[in-house]
């Protein structure tokens, strides 16, 4: 037992040495371009009056003071009317929010299917928060029970239930009978 004492005690002394140790610093990193909060799989709801407005699902959330901005990744958020009733489910690869103005803009792949049968598919959509349109100046396709429209530039309610293609380059109806 003494010898373990004794042996603890020289391992301990040899152990502690002289020289310090720096940390490396990586000076190359722009700490003004991190972000102030990152999240990982989270829901958010907005809500006005008590009434949830839209729910927000993402896999990567980074949000900046400088632009004031919040960048997404895998994003699916859910419309609600007045009535708390949803309306339509939008869907994109990234997505970013105006932090000033609450504007969503849905980018890479992007899926707008509403409750009544109405999709919308388009690389870009802009949804504003003032009035609640989805809006586009991209390509953009619709497809509804009865037809199906393409064309640039698109506007519409968030239940996509009234909207209006301002370059439409190709109509056709939809069979909606089946044999």
């Amino acid at each position: 037992m003494k010898y373990i004492f004794v042996l603890f005690i020289f391992l301990t002394v040899a152990g502690c040495s002289g020289e310090k140790v720096k940390p490396v610093v990586n000076s190359t990193l722009q700490v003004a371009k991190l972000p102030e909060y990152e999240g990982w799989d989270e829901t958010v709801f907005f809500s006005d009056s008590g009434r949830t407005k839209a729910i927000l699902y993402y896999n990567h959330l980074r949000k900046y003071d400088q632009p004031p901005e919040t960048l997404l990744d895998t994003i699916k958020v859910r419309f609600f009317n007045d009535r708390g009733t949803q309306t339509s489910v939008l869907t994109a690869l990234k997505g970013r929010v105006n932090d000033l103005t609450d504007d969503l803009y849905a980018i890479d792949s992007v899926v707008a299917v509403s409750d009544s049968g109405v999709t919308l598919r388009t690389q870009e959509l802009m949804w504003r928060n003032k009035d609640r349109k989805i809006v586009s100046d991209k390509f953009v396709t619709i497809i509804s029970p009865k037809e199906k429209i393409q064309g640039y530039g698109f506007e519409s309610d968030q239940s996509l239930s009234n909207y209006v293609i301002n370059n439409i380059t190709y109509v056709t109806r939809l069979d909606t009978t089946k044999n």
